[in-house]
């Protein structure tokens, strides 16, 4: 009896350790040293006026797959979601600075920086590579065969944590959620515009494929995409 007691409470303890080691070792890692590019520092005076940027501003298709530099993703990305003040005030206005947006990119051909999809960390000012490969063909079928997705060397793909904002405001947070969407695309065409660089707002996309290429999580919704390049001057 007492043999099999002791046969009954090592099988115990293996299943147990068995089943804490499984879980150890299905739970996140971090990000190895060489999956984080550390961003420059956001330039806050350009040579390019607000009124003038404003001015210009257009929906720009045309776009060429020339290399773009990283210096460029840098700013923009400073554009659409950089902080300014402390760790809390970012470029964007948010109902309750609660900040429901996650910044993706989408990396084609850009200096110094590997093909793939990224995440854009503002508070650390930093890339995460969560992706490496070309998805631009990917995302381009995804987004219904527009194809200045497939040429463009950078794209910027906003997602939407709605919970963020609804767990304050209730159903009407969703409404503050796109305008959110509205305050930052409209910084990156502005910034986009100071850098001699097209883009344009696409909202027609097959919304679950995006986020299937991203591998966005449970609870973040794609909303707004933004292909940027250099681009034909008579456009």
């Amino acid at each position: 009896m007492n043999r099999l007691i002791n046969r009954l409470f090592n099988f115990t303890i293996t299943v147990i350790f068995s089943v804490f080691t499984i879980n150890c070792s299905s739970q996140e890692k971090p990000n190895p040293e060489n999956e984080i590019i550390h961003l420059s520092e956001p330039k806050v005076d350009g040579s390019t006026s607000v009124e003038k940027a404003i001015n210009e501003r257009r929906s720009r298709r045309n776009l060429l797959e020339y290399e773009i530099s990283l210096e460029h993703v840098s700013q923009l990305l400073w554009s659409a979601q950089g902080i300014t003040k402390g760790d809390r005030f970012r470029t964007a206005p948010s109902a309750g600075a609660l900040y429901p947006m996650e910044i993706y990119i989408v990396v084609g051909n850009v200096r110094d920086l590997k093909a793939g999809i990224y995440k854009y960390n503002p508070n650390l000012n930093i890339l995460i590579r969560i992706y490496s490969g070309d998805v631009r063909k990917d995302l381009y079928k995804a987004c219904l065969w527009q194809n200045f997705i497939e040429k463009a060397p950078l794209t910027i793909v906003i997602s939407a944590v709605y919970e963020r904002v609804t767990k304050k405001y209730g159903e009407r947070g969703k409404i503050y959620v796109h305008m959110e969407a509205g305050h930052i695309g409209q910084n990156i065409y502005l910034q986009c515009e100071s850098l001699k660089l097209g883009t344009v707002a696409v909202g027609a996309f097959l919304e679950d494929q995006v986020k299937s290429i991203l591998k966005l999580k449970n609870d973040e919704v794609p909303i707004y995409i933004f292909p940027i390049g250099k681009y034909l001057i008579d456009d």
